[in-house]
């Protein structure tokens, strides 16, 4: 049987999932998750590697265009309107892989989200994440860790949530860009 990779983009003008191979083979029905629907619609790339995709995001209109793109590329992605951290319909211990491409930045109770994904998850399967690098908006007014999350503080609040880093990488970096642009951390879930 070949392993099946969905297409999943963490960000623009940076390497998918087909060449940092983070999220594992999704085929056979395996559970996958969207946290957050990015402008990237991943769960759309899950479905049609042959995941029972599921998308969820706060905002109506996202899932109304998930829902939409959905129907037009006549896969079925299950489309659920909640807040990022109350994973409730979801049950305990059933997805194979949570993505979320740019949509936890800004996540007031970081805590309480990772532990919903822990709970979510089935043991040692990943949470991948993908934001803006912390360091990419450091100057003298915005000093590193004034502003956004630092590398320390995602470290942190995952070892606090029961997973462990396994692959981080540092993307964006180019001969005229020298600092990297976006941070990719994948963290497996321990315990059960």
């Amino acid at each position: 049987m070949v392993a099946v990779t969905a297409n999943i983009t963490y960000g623009s003008g940076i390497p998918g999932d087909a060449e940092l191979r983070l999220c594992g083979d999704v085929s056979g029905a395996k559970r996958a998750v969207e946290l957050g629907v990015s402008e990237w619609y991943n769960a759309i790339e899950f479905a049609q590697a042959g995941a029972k995709a599921i998308a969820v995001d706060p905002d109506p209109d996202k899932i109304a265009e998930m829902r939409q793109r959905a129907d037009t590329g006549e896969v079925t992605v299950q489309c659920l309107e909640a807040d990022l951290a109350d994973l409730g319909d979801i049950s305990s211990a059933t997805c194979e892989v949570v993505v979320a491409a740019h949509t936890i930045l800004d996540v007031e109770d970081l805590g309480r989200l990772l532990r919903q994904v822990h709970r979510i998850l089935i043991p040692s399967m990943p949470f991948v994440i993908s934001i803006p690098h912390p360091f990419n908006e450091v100057s003298p007014e915005h000093p590193y860790g004034s502003g956004a999350r630092t590398i320390g503080d995602w470290f942190t609040a995952l070892s606090r949530s029961n997973f462990r880093v396994d692959q981080v990488k540092e993307l964006g970096v180019s001969p005229t860009h020298p600092i990297p642009t976006t941070l990719v951390l994948r963290a497996r879930k321990e315990g059960s």
